[in-house]
């Protein structure tokens, strides 16, 4: 296969990725399934995870079976500050992991409790990282994805996944509003969504209090 179908062909499975993935997140298909599959409604959350990730196969297969030139290599000090940029975003992930339910986040809560609700049940999470940057894992995500070393086919994974982590905040952003209302509509005002801001972020004291109006 040339170079140039093969990463079209690497472009479309992503786009298919995204797609699928903001549809059925998306309120219209959970209030459509809700409504014509009642009994099965509460493990939606698990299969569109289980879903989630068969889809992320053909996408990252693509990526990591490019044999193309590398485009650009990192200079031997800027490598390992790269790389440890990439390690400190995973060790974000496993650290924020603590202030969401994972039951809820996996789906297997909703199942056990067979939930036929459309939101989120949980409460407004507000951890340390959240005070300086509103979706830490799109944040940490960007850091790992921009770190890499890069030939054709991870250039187009990178550009392609940036702009669907900026899209997919903003739909993101209209739920949480309608979920949470105007203390996430404030919290929103607040804090910068995918890249921390030195001037622009919240105290201790300042999250307690909007985690506490969420709850009222």
């Amino acid at each position: 296969m040339l170079s140039t179908q093969y990463l079209l062909l690497l472009a479309i499975s992503w786009a298919c990725y995204a797609i699928v993935h903001s549809l059925l997140a998306s309120h219209a298909c959970k209030n459509w399934c809700l409504q014509h599959y009642p009994r099965y409604y509460p493990a939606y959350r698990l299969g569109y995870n289980i879903l989630a990730g068969l889809l992320l196969v053909p996408p990252l297969w693509l990526t990591w079976s490019y044999q193309g030139t590398v485009l650009w290599h990192w200079p031997a000090g800027l490598g390992r500050v790269a790389d440890a940029a990439a390690l400190a975003a995973v060790a974000g992930f496993v650290w924020t992991m603590r202030a969401y339910d994972s039951g809820e986040f996996l789906g297997l809560s909703q199942l056990r409790q067979k939930s036929a609700t459309v939101d989120d049940q949980a409460p407004m999470h507000l951890c340390t990282v959240h005070r300086f940057v509103r979706h830490p894992w799109y944040f940490f995500g960007l850091v790992i994805i921009w770190s890499r070393e890069m030939n054709a086919a991870f250039l187009v994974s990178a550009i392609i996944l940036t702009l669907y982590l900026i899209i997919g905040s903003r739909l993101e952003e209209k739920k949480l509003v309608t979920c949470y209302g105007e203390q996430y509509d404030h919290y929103r005002q607040r804090v910068p969504g995918l890249i921390p801001l030195p001037w622009r972020y919240l105290s201790r004291q300042e999250a307690k209090q909007i985690r506490a109006g969420a709850k009222k």
